[in-house]
């Protein structure tokens, strides 16, 4: 256990997710870090656990600061879904906001 934790100590990616639910109803989940690696599929399966509870969704991008191609594809993903989300840096808002690749 304690080689599991200096391995995760040791990387440079890593993603903090707070859910912040103001009503059974709805959920803001603020992310810390980069949505990147192994995180995109934690914050897919969050979101898949707030959905599945009915809860709308928002996603506060305030503190991130990188996401890779999946990241940005599952943030795309939820947007189209109507998922809102809120607060990207301006590259991160462009790349999650442009048309899918054909």
């Amino acid at each position: 256990m304690a080689r599991h934790l200096q391995s995760l100590a040791s990387s440079n990616t890593v993603l903090r997710i707070s859910i912040i639910e103001t009503s059974s109803e709805t959920a803001t989940l603020q992310l810390d870090g980069q949505v990147s690696g192994k995180w995109v599929e934690c914050l897919q399966t969050t979101c898949e656990f707030q959905m599945e509870k009915g809860s709308v969704i928002t996603i506060d991008l305030k503190n991130v600061s990188f996401a890779d191609r999946d990241g940005i594809a599952l943030l795309r993903g939820l947007w189209e879904c109507g998922v809102e989300v809120l607060n990207a840096a301006a590259f991160l808002a462009e790349q999650i906001r442009k048309s899918a690749p054909s």
